[in-house]
């Protein structure tokens, strides 16, 4: 069980990574053990979903502009 040990700066990096691909079962694994028994981590995989949601909700808001910027050009 010692490979699915993982120090608090390489999960934050596979939670960053996870942003991007997916992960596999042992990192997916190994994530799920650290979260549960760390303080700080679980804070940061939150302020990462809040900074994906604001992002994505942006994406829309900023899309909806655009579109009414050409509707009105015509």
């Amino acid at each position: 069980m010692l490979f699915l040990r993982r120090t608090c700066r390489e999960v934050t990096t596979i939670l960053v990574a996870r942003e991007d691909h997916d992960l596999s079962w042992g990192d997916r694994l190994a994530l799920r053990l650290h979260l549960s028994i760390c303080d700080t981590c679980p804070q940061f995989e939150r302020q990462m979903l809040t900074m994906r949601h604001s992002f994505q909700r942006w994406r829309h808001y900023a899309d909806g502009e655009n579109g009414a910027h050409s509707e009105n050009k015509n």
